[in-house]
């Protein structure tokens, strides 16, 4: 017993071990971009040659960086909506359609996670040619979505998994439509979850450069403005802080993202209040619920 209990205890550091190591390799390279954003140097090298805010005021009054960041916020917006519109729908389809057709259609909006970005972004590039779009703006909203769109689905799917089933059908037992049971049940409880899915989508975007460097045109996105001054040694400290203030914004959106989630994970398995009575229709076939 005692011999096994040593194991136990070895095995353990040695997984923790592990972890520690994993986390150093997988997150030290980013720490060093904060880090050196505020060194007074134009090199990334040690040892730091002193603390100073210079490369962040050289962010304000660039028409350049200013019309990329603008580029990216429209157009995340804009492929964020899209890719949770759709996300929304092909998950609930999914799991309320029982269909072979919608569980088809759930699977291959799933795929584009698993497809490399190159191949991706050339097949974009073919097809918006072919339909006369061109590297543009709309063709990067519309390779986005594609990419953001299994992120949305698996958000969604899982909130849907986690409403009982009995609130659905005893909204239509009560006879409300499929509609109305949707817009008015099925979407109020998924709030929360519909806000995390489009942050997430929006992040997505937003940081996404492989897919945006075969479809942009004139207009490039923030990404795609980075990649352009990497080329440019006096830029690197620019850049290091762009690159700072957009990993700290990303981790408060992510983070913010996470606990709307999780609270509307919580908030779907509560047992429901004792004192409720069944749900009332009203004349125009909407469902109220009233307290005894």
């Amino acid at each position: 017993m005692n011999t096994a209990r040593i194991d136990a205890k070895q095995g353990g550091g040695w997984l923790g071990a592990y972890v520690l190591a994993y986390l150093v390799f997988l997150y030290l390279p980013i720490l060093l971009i904060p880090l050196f954003s505020f060194n007074n140097s134009i090199q990334a090298a040690f040892p730091l040659q002193g603390f100073t805010l210079e490369w962040y005021a050289t962010l304000f009054g660039n028409s350049a960086l200013s019309g990329a960041l603008g580029n990216s916020l429209v157009i995340g917006a804009t492929a964020a909506t899209g890719a949770t519109l759709c996300g929304i729908t092909v998950s609930y389809m999914d799991l309320y359609g029982r269909s072979p057709l919608a569980a088809t259609i759930s699977a291959i909006a799933r795929l584009p996670i698993l497809i490399p970005g190159v191949i991706v972004g050339i097949s974009l590039l073919i097809l918006v040619n072919l339909i006369g779009f061109g590297p543009s703006r709309t063709a990067i909203v519309l390779g986005h979505i594609l990419v953001a769109l299994p992120t949305t689905v698996v958000i969604m799917k899982s909130r849907f998994a986690a409403i009982p089933k009995t609130i659905r059908e005893a909204a239509l037992d009560l006879g409300a439509s499929d509609w109305t049971t949707f817009r008015r049940v099925m979407l109020p409880l998924s709030l929360p979850a519909i806000v995390s899915a489009f942050m997430l989508a929006f992040l997505t975007s937003f940081d996404e450069f492989i897919v945006a460097f075969f479809l942009a045109g004139t207009e490039p996105t923030l990404p795609l403005y980075i990649w352009s001054q990497l080329r440019f040694p006096k830029s690197l400290p620019t850049v290091m802080a762009l690159g700072t203030t957009i990993l700290a914004v990303s981790f408060v959106i992510a983070a913010i993202a996470e606990i709307l989630r999780h609270r509307g994970l919580a908030a779907a398995q509560r047992p429901v209040p004792a004192d409720l009575s069944k749900p009332e229709e009203t004349e125009r076939g909407e469902l109220q619920w009233h307290s005894t």
